[in-house]
């Protein structure tokens, strides 16, 4: 039993206040011996003892009235069968069941996952109520309600299997409420059963306010019971590839590789990664001295076919599905870029900057006018160039599907008041500086992105890059690079397959040093290649995050023999001549865990009953009784009051009564 205001406990010495009370009446009244006394004392024994238990039972009952109010007040959680006993059957008990990768991990000890010990618990729980209440089961991958007949059929549904999918735990939420009205159910229960994930759980989310709203608008009683599985201490490790790319260097084509590889054990250590390529497995060590390590691989590829794929794989640990990575490879697409530049000697520096080979020549990026965006060719373009006012309408649907596809969109400032906002960010004001002292860049992100280092591990001269004129991005997301003093000087927003960056500053001269090329160039053209993933034909994709036109499509898995759904699976699938690597969502190897106090936040006016399942605990799902104590309390006091009642009240009360009878006969 446990208590969701435990600090109260200290109250339990009040109930030695009855005793002192007694005791201290003892001594007020004090027997003296003498011989009239004894001997009627004497003549009456029988009628002492029963006082002296009178006063005995008053005594206790005091006692336990003051000890089931401190328990009472102290909120106390029962499991097992004495927490069942005390909470009626609802008329319909909705599952919400995790079926992340990260609830693939297994208990210490057993071969048992989270997932597993999930359904098995709520399976002997659910058993209860097979007669009485109807189950539905919401899933994470799929969020579609599915009534089940009973409490033993969860270990075997298809929609209780693991997945390499995310959880999305307050669109689980909305679903179950939605199901609750459409089908006008009585009393509900909705049980979670998760890890706890904080990337699942996205406390932060504005929808968790209008699930609490919905929930208290319903007009049924609902009760939610969050059955938290705790996570591992033994050691595991997890590999997500960052970006594979293949080119073309002096006449010979290779295969470049980024991947990132974390640990939970913060200790060096040497681990083999095993690698496929095109069915060929190969075996290589690499030297972990932290938690997290970036790899880079480069692997040749000689007069292999154009396109192909791949996966990286490290030994069995404590969860099999964060241990494996695919990749699909292809020729490089011709590409462009589109400017749209409202200043004309930046919009040149950008044209030229953006260049690409184009039928084998060199060509300026295109460069096109906000009014013309819809005009514009789009097939062929990879990088889209802004220096305008943020577009909004037309503009701004125009540029955010773009960017879901696959494309990269990358914004400077004009220096001008801009009241448009777009994907949350805007520009700010405008501050300013002299030669004497310009502005620096102190910080940036080297590891990955458009300002890493390059391939011989130099890194880009962007500190000695000075800068005159700078415009504030508000509500910058991933901040990739910051001036000296801390102000963003570029940052990233991920937007479906895509992705958003801001400058603070331009190329033209009376802004920065950007024109020089050192930095610039670089930047654009890996931004480039970054936005190439739009135009290819092969293409990386997440997880539980297919588009409604990949999912209709006929898949084969590649990379085993065995069937996949991909669905739910990870893995290298074809369609026709189109060829997908699938890879599980990079937040299911987030180790941030959900804090229960933040928990019992999200559910602020609701009734909320925690059961927290750890390698070691043996508890059933709690509920609170202090109802239990608080009808307690009142029968020891009812009982208390009947004792002290003094008997000659009694009789005299009786034969009042009795006399009255006889009189009225």
């Amino acid at each position: 039993m446990t208590f969701l205001q435990p600090y109260i406990l200290w109250g339990l010495p009040l109930v030695l206040i009855p005793i002192l009370i007694h005791l201290i009446n003892r001594l007020r009244h004090r027997p003296q011996q003498w011989a009239a006394m004894r001997f009627l004392l004497s003549a009456s024994r029988s009628s002492v003892s029963h006082q002296k238990l009178r006063q005995f039972l008053i005594l206790l009952f005091r006692v336990l009235a003051v000890l089931a109010l401190v328990l009472f007040v102290s909120r106390p959680l029962a499991g097992g069968w004495l927490g069942w006993m005390f909470s009626p059957a609802p008329d319909v008990i909705l599952i919400l069941l995790d079926r992340s990768a990260s609830m693939e991990t297994q208990i210490p000890g057993a071969p048992t996952s989270l997932r597993e010990q999930a359904l098995k618990l709520i399976s002997q729980m659910a058993k209860e109520f097979d007669q009485t209440s109807h189950l539905v089961l919401i899933d994470s991958a799929f969020r579609s309600p599915q009534e089940i007949a009973n409490a033993q059929s969860l270990v075997g549904l298809s929609l209780t299997t693991p997945t390499d999918t995310a959880a999305d735990i307050p669109a689980m939420f909305q679903t179950a409420i939605n199901w609750l009205i459409e089908n006008r159910a009585g009393t509900a229960e909705i049980w979670v059963a998760s890890d706890l994930q904080r990337s699942n759980w996205q406390a932060d989310d504005p929808r968790w306010k209008n699930i609490q709203e919905r929930l208290h608008s319903l007009p049924q009683k609902v009760r939610v019971r969050l059955l938290s599985i705790a996570g591992t201490a033994e050691p595991n490790a997890s590999v997500s590839l960052k970006e594979v790319t293949r080119r073309q260097r002096l006449g010979q084509a290779e295969l470049q590789t980024v991947a990132d590889l974390q640990r939970n054990v913060n200790q060096s250590a040497s681990v083999p990664l095993n690698i496929t390529l095109d069915g060929a497995r190969s075996q290589t060590e690499v030297m972990m001295e932290s938690q997290s390590f970036r790899w880079r691989y480069k692997t040749p590829l000689g007069a292999k076919n154009p396109a192909g794929w791949g996966s990286l794989e490290l030994p069995a640990d404590a969860n099999r599905l964060d241990n494996t990575a695919y990749f699909v490879y292809g020729p490089e697409a011709e590409s462009r870029a589109m400017v749209v530049a409202s200043d004309a000697q930046s919009g040149r520096f950008f044209r030229f900057a953006a260049s690409s080979v184009v039928n084998g020549a060199r060509q300026p990026a295109e460069a096109v006018s906000a009014a013309g965006l819809h005009t514009a060719n789009w097939s062929d373009k990879s990088l889209l160039i802004w220096q305008d006012a943020l577009p909004v309408d037309a503009a701004a649907d125009r540029v955010r599907a773009f960017v879901e596809e696959g494309g990269v969109a990358l914004f400077f400032p004009t220096g001008q008041a801009d009241a448009n906002r777009f994907m949350g960010a805007s520009w700010g004001e405008v501050r300013t500086t002299t030669d004497v002292k310009p502005f620096r860049v102190g910080r940036w992100a080297e590891e990955e992105g458009p300002l890493a280092k390059t391939d011989e591990g130099l890194s880009l001269p962007l500190s000695k890059v000075p800068f005159l004129r700078r415009q504030t991005v508000t509500g910058a997301k991933n901040v990739l690079a910051t001036f000296e003093e801390g102000a963003p000087f570029l940052s990233r927003q991920t937007l479906g397959r895509g992705e958003l960056y801001f400058c603070a500053s331009s190329p033209n001269r009376e802004w920065s040093g950007l024109s020089d090329g050192p930095v610039l160039v670089p930047m654009l053209q890996r931004l480039m290649q970054t936005g190439n993933r739009r135009l290819q034909q092969h293409a990386s994709l997440v997880c539980g995050e297919l588009s409604p036109a990949d999912q209709a499509r006929r898949w084969t898995a590649i990379d085993t023999a065995a069937a996949k759904d991909i669905r739910t699976q990870a893995g290298v699938y074809r369609a026709g001549d189109r060829m997908v690597a699938v890879n599980r969502p990079v937040t299911e190897d987030e180790p941030g865990i959900l804090e229960m106090a933040d928990a019992q936040r999200l559910f602020e006016g609701v009734p909320f009953h925690l059961f927290q399942e750890t390698p070691n605990a043996s508890e059933q799902l709690q509920s609170e009784f202090w109802r239990f104590f608080l009808f307690g309390m009142l029968l020891f006091l009812i009982a208390e009051g009947v004792l002290i009642l003094p008997r000659g009240t009694l009789r005299i009360q009786t034969r009042q009564d009795v006399a009255a009878v006889q009189t009225s006969s």
